[in-house]
């Protein structure tokens, strides 16, 4: 089978998972060609789909669904009956319904969703000074994800003809998940900047920024149009590009989703068949 994987990657967590899918997947004979939708460029005008047998969507989890850029560039794509599997990292805190709306996404697109899979990984914010999911993805962490490859194998050859299962839906309405997606700005008061730094100019954030929310000559950032994803903060190579400390919200964090560090750390990942 010759299959197409895209993935979004802004801190690297979804890049690492969609390794190890695709190693285990090329072991069982498969061709897959990684696609990273990360970077703006990367999602200018459409993706032919045609020359895959699958397709696999992997992304980060940014305030219950999965980032809303790529949220908006999945229209371009066109499913035409092909099968497609869904996999999504996340912080540690509330995932759902992210399954669920990713997979309406892509079956309105043409797609037969075949299973979806969760996986933990460090949060975003620990960039700030957060601790949620230090060192994930783990070694347990990469045997489900070697043990989901295995599922979507046989899913996708038709070993196991099944598609996924109900997925946890939400009664929250588009507009109130619109507004919880800008609460992460309540954290992040500071958008990434040299404030005024000099720096190799090497031009990575801007080039990499999935938005083009950042300037590298000037090292600031619109927050109009930046999302939080802090992949510029984590690859600048001199280490200049500054937030402000989120330390002092992390106990909040932790208290307002009634939950401690040890459970936490207990958290699995899961697969959704």
């Amino acid at each position: 089978m010759n299959l197409g994987l895209l993935y979004f990657s802004a801190t690297g967590n979804t890049e690492k998972i969609s390794r190890v899918i695709k190693n285990r997947l090329e072991e069982f004979g498969c061709t897959v060609d990684m696609i990273d939708i990360t970077p703006l460029s990367s999602r200018k005008g459409g993706f032919d789909c045609t020359s895959y047998d699958a397709l696999i969507l992997g992304a980060p989890v940014h305030s219950w669904r999965i980032p809303r850029v790529v949220r908006e560039w999945l229209p371009n794509l066109s499913g035409d009956g092909k099968k497609c599997a869904i996999f999504l990292t996340y912080g540690g805190f509330q995932i759902n319904p992210a399954h669920y709306t990713t997979s309406q996404l892509l079956q309105k697109q043409g797609f037969s969703v075949v299973s979806s899979a969760e996986f933990l990984a460090f949060h975003t914010f620990n960039i700030g000074g957060w601790k949620a999911m230090e060192g994930r993805p783990d070694e347990s962490d990469i045997a489900v994800a070697r043990e989901y490859a295995e599922i979507i194998y046989a899913r996708f050859s038709g070993e196991d003809p099944c598609l996924v299962g109900e997925l946890e839906k939400t009664s929250h309405p588009e507009e109130l998940l619109d507004k919880i997606e800008g609460f992460r700005f309540r954290i992040l008061t500071q958008v990434p900047t040299r404030q005024g730094a000099d720096c190799c100019m090497c031009r990575e954030c801007e080039e990499f920024c999935p938005t083009g929310a950042i300037d590298a000559m000037t090292g600031e950032t619109d927050p109009s149009r930046c999302i939080a994803c802090l992949g510029c903060v984590l690859r600048c190579p001199e280490g200049v590009l500054m937030i402000n400390d989120m330390t002092p919200s992390w106990k909040f964090k932790l208290k307002g989703e009634h939950i401690t560090e040890e459970e936490m750390n207990g958290k699995k990942s899961r697969i959704y068949l």
